[in-house]
């Protein structure tokens, strides 16, 4: 196991209390019942763990600088990615799966090894009901109006019934590494119908950019964990959210060679929002 550089990037000792319980949208989509939210207990679990920094990964360091047995010890929910960026990764129940670019889902090695991670013990604080549809930008601005700050992380998983949900996940790289913008060029794109299952992810308040993706950044599969991937868009026909604060936020370094010597002052918010989304609605 390589030595690592730990730092406490943020913690932000905070009380989830009535004061911070969340606000009622003014315009939400049709028939969402918000259940009342539950106050975070258990501090110690309360902590988004991160592997690496996004800009590291932006700029192509995609070695592996921890094992999937180690990550696993620090949370049973999450996304991210393995060497050399060969797939999407979701952690689900303490399950890590595997989306490869052939759209198929793959067992994971405890010695396989993460690039970029994110993961965190999921104990949910609000429980909201959807039982009408909404796409993407609905459920997003609704749930934005349902949390309690904008300056905290937070773990979202969606399950349900999805009208529509198109992922994506990407080949493998070789060494040299290309950067991210490049190897996303080569994306694999997949498009599911009237699928059951589910979104795993976080939101990261705008101060985070260059260490995590500010906003939301979601990865799907389907209830027979058969398909998934990054998440692009997607529209729900019924479902149920659950919401875990995460007002702790600690970052494990890599202490290899690429993430040492690599310039990590390069990287723009607008290429990282542009790998990160769907590239048609940019059009």
């Amino acid at each position: 196991m390589k030595e690592n550089y730990r730092i406490w990037l943020v913690a932000i000792a905070l009380i989830l209390t009535g004061s911070l319980a969340p606000a009622s949208a003014a315009a939400s989509p049709a028939s969402l019942a918000s259940e009342a939210p539950l106050v975070a207990s258990d501090a110690s679990k309360d902590v988004l763990f991160q592997e690496s920094t996004i800009t590291a990964l932006m700029q192509g360091v995609f070695n592996g600088s921890m094992t999937f047995s180690e990550l696993g010890k620090h949370g049973d929910f999450g996304i991210g990615t393995f060497e050399g960026l060969d797939g999407e990764m979701v952690e689900l129940d303490g399950q890590f799966y595997q989306v490869k670019a052939d759209g198929k889902v793959y067992p994971v090695n405890g010695s396989m090894e993460t690039p970029f991670a994110d993961v965190t013990f999921f104990e949910p604080d609000l429980k909201i009901s959807i039982n009408n549809s909404a796409n993407q930008t609905e459920l997003q601005k609704y749930l934005e109006a349902q949390i309690p700050s904008p300056n905290i992380f937070y773990a979202i998983r969606i399950d349900g019934t999805f009208d529509y949900v198109k992922t994506r996940s990407v080949p493998a790289q070789n060494p040299p590494y290309p950067t991210l913008t490049e190897a996303v060029a080569h994306q694999s794109v997949f498009e599911f119908h009237n699928q059951s299952g589910t979104i795993v992810g976080f939101w990261s308040p705008a101060y985070a950019n260059g260490a995590n993706v500010p906003g939301y950044h979601f990865h799907f599969l389907n209830e027979n964990r058969t398909a998934g991937g990054h998440v692009l868009d997607f529209t729900i026909k019924n479902a149920s959210v659950a919401i875990d604060y995460t007002p702790q936020f600690f970052m494990n370094l890599p202490a290899d060679k690429d993430f040492l010597q690599e310039d990590l002052t390069g990287s723009k918010e607008e290429d990282l929002q542009k790998v990160e989304s769907n590239p048609d609605k940019a059009k």
